[in-house]
């Protein structure tokens, strides 16, 4: 099978089943995050469990989704797929896994809090 054909037979399966091999996502620390938040309108997701959310979060998150329940895929389909989006967890593993099926459903602009909540020293809000 040449180059061609094999181009042709991924690209045919990525549009089929949905998957973006190309899909990515960026690693952003706090500094980057509290400018993107602000240059390009970012929606900021917390991706733990609510439990963690309890104790606080980032201030000005919009959406609160864990990458490990049940309904995950359900409330990032209800999201728009061209805004830009910044994820965040404790230590920026969930949030890593949780940008990438971002991207691989059709998310363009997905940033990661590299660190996670761990390492933002900007305001918390307290629910």
């Amino acid at each position: 099978m040449n180059l061609i054909t094999r181009t042709l037979i991924v690209s045919l399966f990525s549009i089929l089943f949905g998957c973006n091999a190309n899909a990515q996502y960026k690693n952003i620390d706090a500094d980057a995050f509290a400018k993107t938040v602000k240059t390009e309108k970012a929606i900021v997701i917390d991706v733990r469990t609510e439990g963690e959310v309890a104790e606080g979060f980032i201030s000005g998150t919009t959406v609160f989704a864990n990458v490990n329940g049940p309904d995950f895929m359900q409330k990032i389909k209800a999201l728009d797929p061209t805004k830009t989006y910044i994820v965040y967890c404790r230590s920026g593993a969930r949030s890593a896994r949780a940008s990438e099926i971002l991207t691989n459903n059709g998310f363009k602009k997905v940033y990661n809090l590299n660190g996670g909540i761990m390492n933002w020293r900007g305001d918390i809000t307290k629910p």
